[in-house]
């Protein structure tokens, strides 16, 4: 990060009262994304919550108007200079640039343009996994094992998983993010202006540049019943039967049979 992005980092800092750790892990999210939205966690923001470009903020605590319009104001700021940048570093040079070393002497760090990061090197600008002919993302980001980058002009969105590139038809969809459930085997989401959407809903375009079918992810199997859980199961729910039949004949009264029922059930 240039001396003129970290003036305008504590500026930002000091103008909405948070610490510029926390002006960082915007800065950061919204690297992963190209500046369309942020996810984020972190206490002076609230905890977790999450903003998208275009008006959607969310915080932990939902009531809280002045926070939103905190977290608002600072992810729309960061966006646009962002969007004014020449380039926008990959996470992993941006995370050791933010943290200090290899500084660039910049201008005023007041209003107009400014630069925020330094220039990798050239051997390190050009790490595209995606094919070429797809063009530059308007977002990406990756999270655990996954990569995604989102081309809004060309309805497409690609995720490498595995070592394996998948390129998807994006429908109508505007893509904000790319999420992988808990476990080695589960499976991918998207969101967009529809909300959380299941990535196997958007149709398969090619595989690793080959027209094809992406393999599904495997889902570790849903354990049967046995025998004794089953056989447990029958006797309660007879035992309701008979309950139910106690209470027609008005042998017990509605609130004895509904905490019978509710005693019952609970062995499930």
């Amino acid at each position: 990060m240039t001396d003129q992005g970290r003036q305008r980092i504590d500026e930002l800092a000091q103008r909405y009262s948070v610490g510029t750790d926390a002006v960082m892990t915007l800065l950061r999210a919204l690297v992963n994304s190209n500046g369309t939205m942020a996810q984020f966690n972190h206490a002076d923001l609230g905890g977790g919550g999450q903003w998208m470009r275009g008006g959607m903020t969310m915080v932990g605590d939902m009531f809280n108007y002045a926070l939103k319009a905190k977290v608002d104001g600072l992810c729309s700021e960061l966006s646009q200079l962002l969007a004014q940048q020449p380039f926008v570093p990959f996470s992993a040079s941006f995370q050791s640039q933010s943290q200090g070393g290899n500084l660039h002497q910049g201008g005023d760090a007041g209003g107009g343009s400014v630069s925020l990061f330094v220039p990798d090197p050239p051997r390190q600008a050009s790490r595209q996994w995606w094919p070429a002919e797809l063009g530059f993302p308007n977002g990406s980001g990756a999270q655990n094992h996954v990569r995604y980058a989102y081309f809004n002009g060309a309805r497409r969105l690609a995720v490498e998983l595995n070592g394996h590139v998948t390129v998807y038809d994006a429908l109508d969809h505007e893509i904000g993010g790319v999420s992988q459930q808990q476990g080695s085997g589960g499976s991918l989401t998207f969101t967009s202006q529809h909300g959380t959407v299941s990535i196997s809903n958007l149709p398969v375009l090619s595989v690793d540049g080959v027209p094809g079918t992406a393999p599904e992810p495997r889902q570790p199997p849903t354990p049967e019943p046995s025998r004794a859980e089953s056989a447990q199961e029958s006797d309660i729910f007879a035992k309701i039967e008979r309950l139910a039949d106690l209470q027609k004949k008005g042998i017990l009264s509605p609130e004895e049979f509904a905490a019978k029922k509710s005693e019952l059930l609970s062995r499930l």
